[in-house]
């Protein structure tokens, strides 16, 4: 393989824009995408045996036939509650970086390391963070830290996705693009605003990479499901490695 396909996308605990609970539809939607990878935030995970529905990410894997890791960062209602990575590829080992600022919501980057050949794997990151700008400013000098994104295993093969909930072109933003390759919105994807996802004003769903990798092509999704299963859309985007 020398192309691989990436998508992200904030699933809303699987409640769609009617307030219908739908991982059914949600499923339908990433069908559509025909990811390699996918970067899911906001999945909620209850332990049910007599309902998998309500474990959402081994749902979704199962109903994609892909393997999938769970980053849990609290608890929500009794529910396992976090980002989660489904991959078609091998997947090699994950790790969930704890990037939470005091007072405010637990926030977690979860790392998968992904087989993408033979001789090389990819350091996929997934992440959520704060919806508080003095609170991004902190997560951001822990992300760009030596033990999270920095560490020089990870050097050269990294891709990072996820919900960045910068609503302007804020420090997150500056950083991240002064140290990586991105989606650029309006270039590569159109119309750039990801949520909400009916008449989106805001884009706060990025995707970053090493420069190992070359964007061949980039989109958001705005099928007919896919507008009303979240209130985020999802980002789509395919590789040259």
């Amino acid at each position: 393989m020398n192309r691989i396909r990436i998508a992200t996308y904030n699933i809303h605990k699987c409640v769609g824009l009617d307030r219908r609970f739908s991982p059914e539809r949600i499923a339908d939607v990433l069908r559509e995408l025909d990811a390699d990878i996918i970067a899911l935030q906001e999945v909620l995970c209850h332990t049910n045996p007599q309902n998998g529905r309500e474990n959402q990410a081994e749902f979704l894997a199962r109903e994609l036939d892909m393997e999938f890791s769970l980053g849990e960062n609290r608890l929500h209602k009794g529910g396992r509650y976090g980002n989660a990575v489904l991959t078609r590829l091998p997947l090699k080992e994950t790790e969930n970086f704890d990037i939470s600022i005091e007072k405010r919501e637990p926030r977690g980057c979860l790392r998968a390391e992904i087989e993408i050949d033979t001789t090389r794997s990819l350091h996929f990151f997934n992440l959520h963070m704060g919806t508080s700008f003095f609170e991004r400013r902190r997560q951001v000098h822990k992300l760009l830290d030596e033990n999270v994104l920095e560490q020089r295993k990870f050097a050269g093969s990294r891709i990072i996705a996820g919900d960045f909930n910068e609503w302007t072109n804020g420090l997150t933003t500056r950083l991240f693009k002064a140290n990586f390759k991105t989606v650029d919105a309006r270039l590569h994807l159109g119309k750039p605003r990801t949520f909400p996802g009916v008449l989106p004003l805001f884009h706060l769903d990025h995707i970053y990479f090493d420069e190992s990798f070359r964007l061949k092509t980039a989109a958001l999704h705005r099928s007919r499901k896919a507008l009303v299963a979240s209130d985020h859309l999802p980002i789509v985007a395919e590789f040259e490695f």
